[in-house]
């Protein structure tokens, strides 16, 4: 699969689930119940112990039926062996153009996280594909709204504080995609062995996703 019919899926899900630090035990079965739900990519933080072995085999089982990257990306040896390890995508909290650079050259999606318009243009400028807006909770739906006007052609998605609650106005407002943490991602569940509840909560944020998207396009 080629890089934009990767965006293109990751687009189409809306949902890119954050899972930070899991208990490695529990990770086959996170990653299931969410995909059972509608997520479209996940996201394995780079401070995860093994996090390049877990990238390698959710790749090897879920081939092209699930997006698999790394996040919390702050240097470009970390962003280096998530590619090594089939990684589809690097996001980062910050804006770094050298990260931004070679996961473009290798042909990766490039996911920095920006704030403020110059930080925006600046990531657009050096090849970034998505533009994580973080945190999302403390700049909010109308934030990205406000920003339609001179950057709409720009692809945002929110992450940070995103929750059932305002997923759907972030759609509304234009962005593209969320990032989801623990709104989606229920540690204390999936210790439990309770993957059911993922996979519920992952349909409730896609069923959020669609409707704001058909409320979106009727007003356009």
């Amino acid at each position: 699969m080629d890089k934009e019919s990767r965006i293109e899926q990751l687009i189409a899900s809306g949902l890119v689930a954050v899972i930070r630090r899991p208990e490695l035990e529990h990770v086959a079965g996170i990653a299931e119940a969410l995909a059972a739900g509608g997520v479209g990519a996940l996201e394995i933080t780079a401070d995860t112990p093994e996090v390049n072995r877990l990238i390698a085999e959710l790749k090897a089982k879920y081939g092209e039926r699930l997006l698999v990257g790394a996040g919390t990306v702050l240097e470009a040896a970390q962003a280096e062996r998530a590619i090594a390890a089939g990684a589809d995508f690097i996001f980062s909290p910050n804006l770094n153009e050298h990260i931004v650079e070679l996961t473009v050259n290798a042909g990766r999606i490039a996911i920095p996280g920006v704030m403020t318009p110059t930080e925006i243009v600046r990531a657009h400028e050096a090849g970034a594909d998505l533009l994580k807006l973080f945190p999302g909770s403390s700049l909010g739906a109308s934030y990205i709204k406000e920003l339609q006007g001179p950057l709409g052609h720009l692809r945002m998605m929110p992450t940070g504080g995103v929750t059932l609650d305002n997923a759907g106005s972030y759609i509304a407002a234009g962005a593209v995609a969320l990032g989801l943490g623990s709104a989606l991602v229920d540690r204390q569940a999936a210790a439990r062995g309770e993957y059911g509840k993922l996979t519920e909560m992952a349909r409730r944020f896609a069923e959020e996703v669609d409707k704001a998207r058909r409320t979106r396009a009727k007003g356009a």
